[in-house]
């Protein structure tokens, strides 16, 4: 949509406001598939009616949810307990406030505004008036890797509601590295900044909670102020209700989620025509230290850093657990629904933190106001940095639909479970490559390409059928019985990616070759040895033998040579009695 132009005294031809609350700039997708562009004022009045918000990159959704919630916050003043949630959640109008906050706070949420621009700063400007292209500000045009890219090879203009997304984007996700000082800012060196870090987001394994439709997903993310763990000062206020950002940084700390939802992390200010943005000036803004923010920050898991405990002579030191872009969110269950006092023992600190967001769907479980029957959507979202953090390499985009049961305070059964279950498919995959290592060792071929590819093979298999085991325990009566039901269903796929490998291994893994052993020993290796191993080692891992080629569980003959039985090497893939987890 092409915004009305309006012309003032700064400049003939040059939009002058570009009003967020009531011009369309926000992607929705709706409930019945068809995507659209909303203002502030449309989504908040049609929450109920949307499915999600919908953008360029998984960085971006989460950046706006973030804002929204900030918002919200904001315009209900809370909520201040699990009392008055409750009440949000079963009143289909509970947004309504929101528009009235929206009107008192109108010229905080011009894009374009002389004084005020949103999340800008007005009069920002380096020694040389540079303005430099829009690459700075959106994030799919990577530097040195524009072939990549759908935007080939720069960014001209932006309309005012790309910009709008994409200035959201940049104060949570900007690279760091160098960059152009701004005159003003104290911090300036030779006319440069150095590196300052990322934006605040961009260091998380973010994480927030998804439901049926927006209104859902942002009250199932908006945290009461009496959730324990997280801290909510009574001077917290968001971006648009503090004084507006100048040139460097004020050097004060985060305040609370509001704050943090809109940190500014960079200074910026759009430079634009009558109907477009065309370049930006970008610098660095406020900076905050990642350590032991785990009582501000909800949306992110947390891990122990022993490193940083040594270099600063204190603990506990917490550091957010970043996403791994090649590992799936159900590979990392633990990270998320592992309660903070699982690996806890006596006075000593937790190694790991869920993410507060889940502890908070967790106290709504506990309560009684989420059906332990419910399947939470975990929305995962993560960037990876590569050369210093000054470009983005990879971003992690997923989805895990568990049980709420999973996040349960007092019954911790089912979540040991759900994490025993991940583990259960690691050591059977990490088997398969041991299989395929085998295998090539048989037929005197490079081991670790085999053995990575068996690794890739095998999650990508079991994958959809933990998922689909996952969600199913929502409704299992015996969470034992249900992880048992997934050793057969794990040692049956596996098994069969063990069939086509040797079948895929041909004559050569067949006749064999002969080995070393530890002890210097040798023996003749070849596939039926190698399948023998690979049955067995599934077997003290899954219970249960299968026969080579069988499909399914019985036993079979010990493996031998004309030296006496062959014993597979050891290996790392220890049985586990599923009740050793209660």
């Amino acid at each position: 949509m092409t915004p009305t132009t309006e012309l003032d005294s700064a400049g003939a031809g040059e939009a002058s406001s570009f009003d967020l609350t009531c011009r369309p700039w926000i992607g929705v997708l709706r409930r019945d598939g068809f995507q659209d562009e909303l203002s502030l004022r449309q989504l908040f009045a049609q929450a109920g009616e949307l499915r999600c918000v919908v953008s360029e990159l998984a960085t971006q959704e989460f950046a706006l949810v973030r804002l929204l919630l900030a918002i919200v916050h904001d315009a209900l003043d809370g909520p201040d307990d699990i009392e008055a949630w409750a009440e949000l959640w079963e009143d289909p109008d509970c947004f309504t406030p929101v528009q009235a906050y929206l009107d008192k706070h109108r010229d905080r949420f011009d894009l374009l505004h002389p004084l005020t621009p949103f999340l800008q700063s007005a009069g920002l400007r380096t020694v040389k008036d540079e303005v430099f292209s829009l690459n700075r500000i959106v994030a799919d045009v990577p530097a040195g890797e524009r072939f990549f890219s759908a935007r080939m090879p720069d960014v001209d203009r932006l309309t005012f509601a790309e910009a709008a997304r994409w200035v959201v984007h940049v104060h949570a996700y900007d690279t760091s590295g160098i960059k152009t000082g701004m005159v003003g800012d104290d911090r300036v060196k030779g006319g440069k900044v150095y590196p300052l870090g990322t934006g605040w987001a961009g260091g998380l394994g973010g994480i927030f909670v998804e439901g049926d439709s927006l209104r859902e997903t942002l009250l199932l993310n908006l945290v009461a102020a009496d959730t324990e763990g997280i801290d909510f000062p009574a001077d917290d206020r968001p971006a648009w209700r503090r004084e507006p950002c100048r040139s460097g940084s004020d050097g004060r700390g985060v305040t609370g989620l509001r704050d943090l939802y809109t940190w500014q992390s960079r200074r910026v200010r759009l430079h634009h025509d009558a109907d477009a943005v065309t370049g930006v000036v970008l610098g660095y803004g406020d900076p905050l230290a990642f350590r032991n923010m785990h009582r501000r920050e909800p949306m992110t898991p947390w891990r122990r850093s022993p490193a940083q405990e040594k270099k600063l002579g204190q603990s506990p030191v917490y550091l957010p657990l970043e996403h791994d872009p090649a590992r799936s969110a159900w590979r990392g269950i633990a990270a998320l629904v592992a309660d903070r006092l699982e690996n806890q023992g006596g006075a000593e600190a937790a190694a790991r933190i869920r993410p507060r967001i889940l502890e908070w769907i967790a106290c709504l479980v506990t309560e009684g106001l989420v059906s332990r029957h419910f399947l939470v959507r975990a929305r995962v979202v993560g960037v990876r940095y590569g050369t210093q953090q000054s470009v983005v390499d990879e971003v992690a985009d997923d989805r895990l639909t568990m049980p709420v049961v999973l996040l349960h305070r007092q019954d911790r059964t089912y979540a040991r479970q759900a994490i025993a279950g991940a583990e259960d498919a690691d050591r059977a995959v990490r088997i398969l490559g041991d299989l395929a290592a085998d295998l090539a060792r048989a037929t005197g071929t490079e081991q670790e390409g085999a053995r990575s590819a068996a690794h890739a093979g095998g999650f990508d298999a079991l994958e959809q059928p933990y998922r689909d085991w996952l969600s199913a325990m929502a409704h299992a009566p015996d969470p034992f019985e249900h992880r048992q039901a997934w050793h057969r269903q794990t040692r049956q796929t596996v098994g069969r990616l063990g069939d086509h490998l040797i079948t895929a291994a041909g004559d050569a893994a067949w006749q064999g070759r002969t080995c070393t052993d530890n002890k210097g020993g040798t023996y003749w290796l070849n596939a039926g040895l190698a399948d023998l191993w690979f049955r067995g080692r599934l077997a003290r891992t899954l219970g249960g033998f299968d026969p080579p080629g069988s499909g399914g569980s019985g036993t079979g003959p010990a493996p031998s040579t004309d030296n006496g039985p062959i014993a597979p090497p050891e290996s790392d893939h220890a049985v586990t009695d599923p009740k050793a987890h209660t």
